[in-house]
């Protein structure tokens, strides 16, 4: 029998390079009754292969894309698959395809689980819109307290539906559909290193360890929200469900931005107004909910990208009806108009840089349909940024929604103008499209350099600013190289080694932020977390590349880093082009045995596409030979230069994929992994929850104890709960010494020193307490140490004279002259740096952004502390008159 089976498999390897092998030959009837089996199990094979893996009809193509136009799908910029099913009976070819059909339903409908998952993260990220994109920590806790009890849910039902069998109850998917895979692990990973990077930060101390712990929680929530978006990503229907959240998010932000400037929806400090020239040419500042209006024109460059490449997409067809074309080139006007508004130089410039790598990452007969997609809503948006910037962004109601309204409309039929007269095939209409092209693009290009022509003709001085923030965060970083100095580190220490009193709380560049937080340590996450994400969706979906590049382009020169929900998007773009690879992979499936491989199977290259539909080389004799004229480019092959730092990151990958991959995979090999792998995540959950419940009760005690109606003990009540569940505030500690005896309110700022060392009100209230209690040394020493972490200040500086002078008077009341000689010397020294470093300022003619120079009322202060440091202390009713 053995002999019989290799000649059978003998024949059958000759018959897959002639395709002539029919199941029948020379041979016994025992050999005779093998082959008949061979065939049988083949054929029932074939059978369970086309009710799984072929499309619907013969001849389909699988469109796991956005945009289907032939044989290339025009969402990804490659070829779709194209599979043909050659059984020998139409009956069968006509039931595998009704029960694919079925199956690809299923697939883009989803389950209770995909619906579930997918409307939890549409409404986190529209929570992260509307919360000024969680910016501020006291915005971050409520939404980090809503992801974690959703990941803790969506992780149950994960874990039950990946240890079903085949056949799933209802609701849940199926294992192999569930498999978590590379780029949903290391989406993951890299928050979570991040995270624990500013953890370790918390337990080593750190220049703020509130800061450091905010940090944490911000990438903790990121985190949480990578491990969603991975989730979402290898379920059925995911994709849908992260189109409509990206639609929905790109919506709210750009409407709610023109409708708050058009007087109709009232935003808060949506729109920032300034007399400076050099920050608005217009006087006003479109911000939108993120209450920033670089962010904002950065984000929203991102999302009319998206937009422009999608519309690009479906312009590429041969003749679109409108009714196609108008969903698609819909958001792009009001995308645009609002990045114009925004009047954001670095947006600007990012997202046309952006622009230039989308038109060079088109296919060469894609590139004019994006230029017809981008020339009428430019054009529009140009002419509605003029009209509203003319009224400084707060036009009446109805003349400025009829504008709106108007550009919209022209922005469409000229649009669906251009496209028609593209594809109208004759030469005229052609030239005619390229000229309107030409001069919408000219007329949009001249309209919105205005605004940057007037706000360079009025100045750079916030350029030079940034470039001395810059070279100051450089020289601070070079403290702390490796590792950082943990979280808020510029917000705390810039005051101390700033060149020039510039006014400065970020450091205006998300890498120099990350890196004096984190040092090169997270600069090399960073750095492999952007090339992953480059290179995946450069692979799977390069349409969606241009979007990226703003935000990495942008957070460069600008803290959009800070932003949680900037992430938040590049999260969700990653997970799209993950899901698309997902859906791909469902549609064209790859060789699943060794028999599939090269080497293995002497199938010859034509049939090879036959031959891994159904993953196995002994059905090619059965398959006729079909040509694919648009071969489809494997997303396993990298198509971005081989640089050597790229596979040496490539290779680090794959060792972190490996460990990852054991650890969350649900074929787990013993209890004690499956319990190791519970209680790490119940760590981290529980921990990142428990913790964001403490500091979000402590920020609501602390309001609660600002109102003005509130009386003195309730307000000492509620600082002391504050305290008591945050004592790393430095704000809530300054607030309760206030309220507390000398002894225990220099305990509680002592205490609050350790958590912020650098913090110059900590040293400020410190030094007052002092003054208070007539330590005129140690006064001067906490004021000293104030000043030199906030020198540029002369409120500090001011305030550091009073409380001398005023120690100084009270020991000569007690009698202790020397003593009080000793302290108005030491108010001296500080009196002459503060009129040395005042002269030094208006002799080299810094830039004042905080306006910093010499006070009449410190002169006066100086000049007494010098004659007291003289021995002259005055007459006793002066002294009295000083101590009231």
């Amino acid at each position: 029998m053995r002999s019989a089976n290799a000649k059978t498999d003998k024949a059958v390897r000759e018959a897959g390079t002639t395709g002539e092998y029919d199941g029948t030959g020379a041979g016994n009837k025992a050999e005779r009754d093998y082959k008949k089996q061979v065939n049988d199990a083949r054929e029932k094979g074939r059978e369970e292969h086309d009710h799984r893996y072929l499309l619907p009809g013969s001849s389909e193509h699988a469109e796991y894309g956005c945009y289907l136009q032939g044989q290339h799908n025009t969402y990804n910029g490659i070829a779709g698959p194209q599979q043909t099913c050659c059984s020998g009976s139409r009956v069968l070819v006509t039931r595998c395809a009704r029960i694919r059909k079925n199956e690809c339903d299923r697939r883009r409908v989803g389950s209770r689980y995909t619906t579930i998952i997918g409307l939890s993260m549409v409404v986190i990220l529209l929570t992260g819109c509307l919360r000024r994109g969680l910016f501020n920590a006291a915005d971050m806790y409520p939404v980090i307290g809503m992801t974690g009890v959703i990941v803790a849910l969506s992780l149950v039902m994960y874990s039950r539906g990946a240890r079903m069998p085949e056949q799933a109850a209802p609701g849940f998917v199926r294992s192999e559909s569930m498999h978590l895979r590379r780029a949903g692990l290391l989406l993951v990973a890299f928050p979570a290193a991040m995270m624990l990077c500013y953890a370790v930060h918390v337990w080593a101390g750190s220049a703020s360890t509130q800061g450091s712990m905010d940090e944490m929680l911000r990438w903790s929530l990121l985190a949480m929200f990578a491990l969603l978006a991975a989730l979402l990503a290898v379920s059925p229907g995911g994709v849908r469900w992260l189109a409509c959240g990206w639609q929905l998010a790109g919506g709210v932000l750009v409407l709610s931005g023109l409708l708050a400037v058009c007087g109709v929806l009232p935003l808060p400090y949506g729109v920032m107004r300034t007399a400076d020239p050099e920050i608005s040419s217009a006087g006003a500042r479109l911000g939108g909910l993120l209450q920033y209006p670089n962010a904002y024109g950065a984000i929203v460059g991102m999302y009319a990208l998206e937009r422009l490449t999608a519309a690009a997409g479906v312009l590429a067809g041969r003749t679109v009806p409108a009714r196609r074309l108008f969903p698609a080139v819909l958001p792009l006007m009001p995308a645009q108009a609002a990045l114009l508004l925004s009047e954001s130089r670095g947006a600007l410039l990012a997202t046309g840089c952006a622009a230039v790598a989308a038109f060079a990452l088109q296919r060469r007969g894609a590139r004019v349909p994006l230029l017809l997609a981008v020339a009428a809503p430019l054009a529009c948006a140009a002419w509605l940024y003029r009209q509203l910037a003319a009224a400084q962004l707060a036009p009446a109601p109805v003349p400025g929604l009829l504008a709106v309204a108007g550009a919209w409309a022209a922005a469409l039929l000229g649009t669906l103008l251009l496209c028609r007269l593209w594809h109208s095939g004759a030469r005229k209409g052609r030239a005619a499209a390229m000229a309107a092209l030409v001069l919408a693009c000219i007329a949009a290009a001249l309209l919105a350099a205005a605004s940057t022509a007037d706000r360079f003709a009025a100045g750079v001085g916030t350029g030079t600013s940034r470039l001395r923030m810059w070279r100051d965060a450089l020289q601070l970083w070079t403290e702390a190289a490796w590792l950082g100095h943990g979280g808020d580190t510029w917000r705390t220490m810039f005051r101390a080694i700033q060149s020039s009193p510039y006014v400065g709380g970020e450091v205006h560049s998300g890498l120099l932020d990350l890196a004096l937080d984190t040092g090169l340590l997270g600069i090399a996450l960073l750095s492999g977390w952007m090339l992953f994400t480059l290179r995946s969706i450069r692979c799977f979906a390069p349409r969606l590349l241009p979007p990226v590049l703003v935000f990495v382009l942008h957070g460069a020169v600008d803290f959009d880093w800070s932003f949680a929900l900037a992430w938040m998007l590049v999260i969700w773009l990653a997970a799209w082009a993950a899901a698309l690879k997902a859906e791909a992979d469902f549609m064209s499936p790859q060789p699943f045995t060794k028999h599939n491989s090269p080497e293995a199977s002497p199938v010859s290259a034509a049939n090879r596409v036959q031959v891994s539909a159904y993953g196995a080389a002994g059905y090619a004799p059965a398959l006729k030979r079909v040509s694919q004229p648009y071969p489809s480019r494997s997303p396993e092959r990298s198509i971005v230069p081989r640089f050597t730092c790229i596979d040496v990151f490539a290779r680090a990958c794959n060792c972190i994929y490996t460990c990852i991959h054991r650890a969350f995979s649900h074929r787990v090999l013993g209890q004690p992994k499956r319990y190791a792998l519970l209680l790490l995540l119940a760590c981290w959950l529980g921990g990142t929850v428990c913790m964001t419940v403490l500091h979000h009760w402590a920020e609501l005690e602390y309001r609660q104890a600002r109102e003005e109606w509130v009386s003195r003990e309730t307000r000492y009540g509620h600082l002391r709960a504050a305290y008591r569940l945050n004592p790393a505030r430095t704000d809530v500690a300054i607030a309760l010494s206030r309220m507390l005896s000398h002894q225990a309110a220099t305990a509680v700022l002592l205490k609050s020193l350790s958590y912020a060392p650098h913090d110059f009100e900590l040293y400020s209230e410190l030094g007052r307490l002092a003054a208070l209690a007539g330590n005129g040394y140690q006064a001067g020493q906490y004021w000293t140490e104030a000043i030199a972490l906030n020198r540029y200040d002369h409120q500090t500086q001011s305030a550091a004279l009073y409380w001398m002078e005023q120690t100084a008077a009270r020991e000569v009341w007690q009698g202790r002259t020397e003593q009080a000689r000793q302290t108005a010397a030491i108010g001296v020294q500080i009196y002459d740096r503060y009129q040395k470093l005042a002269v030094q300022v208006n002799a080299e003619h810094m830039r004042n952004d905080r306006r910093f120079l010499l006070q009449a009322s410190a002169v006066t202060t100086g000049e007494n502390l010098r004659r007291m440091a003289a021995g002259s202390f005055g007459r006793p009713l002066d002294l009295a008159n000083k101590l009231k």
